[in-house]
């Protein structure tokens, strides 16, 4: 190494540690700066003569005695003042560090804190009555409806009655003539075999009519019934006595109460049903023969059986489950098994106590342990 390199690298270590020095410096003369009562307290005095004026001697007006004794009070009362505000500082470090130990708490309880609570309807188990029904429709029939045919054929000269005429069973209802070209025979009577209003007039005066032509048809509109199919898998369940509702097309809003009155023994081998009639439990003026009918017949019924309403039954995979909440108001899910049903209402056989508060609204965004509230 040349003397030029080496006179470089000498002062580069120079500098280094003359940086460090000033560094250590430095960080001493803040640190004593900081401290308190750091300042130095001397009690002697510059020169020491005794008797002199600036003398440690005792007497002295200005004596190095006093003032030490005195700086060593203001020494004590700085110390103690440091002491205060050091006290102040450690009190105020006491507070920020209980308040560092709160913040891992609020921390924690963040971490813990449970989601928002889901709004939610509920409705207890109750025990009720359940029915099951299939709805159908039919047609208002008068209970009687009798065709009227003439005896012997021939044209048809007079017809007495209008559509709507109230008849007597043994009313002559109409006349036919009989007569042939070339042959001349009286006429002859029809008779009305029933009492009743001609619900329909399908011939003529001048008509030719045959024994198979009828000439009125005649029912009984004072009792009116209702006829209608039921399909061949409900067929089983009907029977005498089943209740139903009905309602018609030209009284809307209105249900009419009724029994099944009368029973097909036998299948309609075409349409695969069984003709059924029904006759209302109370007669109303406005009902006419011919109305159409829609008819909710009752195929089943069970009583005091536990019910919740139809809505609140989620089908997942196959299962049906409901939510229950429980007096913490967390939701719990629960599977069930289901009964008989209707539009409204489905009877549970098992997985429910009478009592329980089943969600009726909200259940879809529900969990198990899911926390609620519940509104009316």
């Amino acid at each position: 190494m040349n003397k030029k390199t080496s006179k470089w690298v000498t002062l580069l270590l120079l500098s280094i540690i003359a940086l460090f020095v000033i560094f250590i410096g430095f960080s001493w003369g803040k640190r004593n700066a900081g401290q308190p009562g750091g300042s130095p307290v001397s009690g002697g005095p510059p020169s020491g003569g005794a008797g002199g004026p600036s003398s440690g001697g005792a007497g002295g007006p200005s004596s190095g005695g006093e003032r030490t004794a005195s700086s060593g009070r203001s020494g004590g009362t700085a110390a103690a003042q440091s002491g205060g505000s050091g006290s102040g500082s450690q009190t105020g470090g006491g507070t920020q560090t209980s308040g560092a130990q709160r913040m891992p708490g609020a921390g924690t309880g963040g971490q813990g804190q449970s989601r928002n609570a889901t709004v939610v309807r509920v409705t207890p188990v109750v025990l009720g009555t359940i029915e099951n029904s299939v709805v159908i429709n039919g047609d208002v029939l008068a209970r009687t409806q009798v065709s009227i045919y003439p005896t012997v054929a021939g044209k048809l000269t007079e017809a007495r009655f209008q559509v709507g005429d109230t008849v007597r069973k043994g009313d002559v209802v109409a006349m036919v003539d009989p007569s042939k070209p070339g042959e001349v025979y009286s006429r002859s009577p029809v008779v009305s075999t029933i009492s009743g209003t001609i619900l329909d007039a399908p011939v003529n005066s001048g008509d030719t009519l045959t024994v198979q032509t009828p000439v009125y048809v005649i029912g009984d509109i004072a009792s009116l019934l209702v006829e209608t199919f039921v399909p061949e898998r409900f067929s089983t369940a009907a029977r005498k006595g089943l209740t139903a509702e009905v309602s018609l097309e030209a009284l809307p809003g209105t249900l009419f109460n009724m029994v099944v009155d009368e029973i097909s023994p036998v299948l309609d081998p075409a349409s695969r049903t069984l003709k059924i009639h029904l006759r209302f439990t109370r007669q109303d003026p406005h009902i006419r023969a011919g109305m159409f009918a829609t008819v909710s017949l009752v195929t089943n019924t069970r009583k005091d059986v536990p019910v919740i309403p139809r809505g609140a039954v989620i089908n997942t995979y196959g299962s049906w489950i409901v939510f229950i909440v429980n007096e913490r108001n967390i939701a719990a899910r629960r599977e069930i098994f289901l009964g008989l049903e209707n539009e409204q209402f489905i009877e549970v056989i098992s997985g429910l106590e009478v009592g329980d508060q089943v969600v009726t609204a909200g259940q879809n965004f529900l969990s198990d342990g899911d926390p609620v509230r519940v509104v009316p």
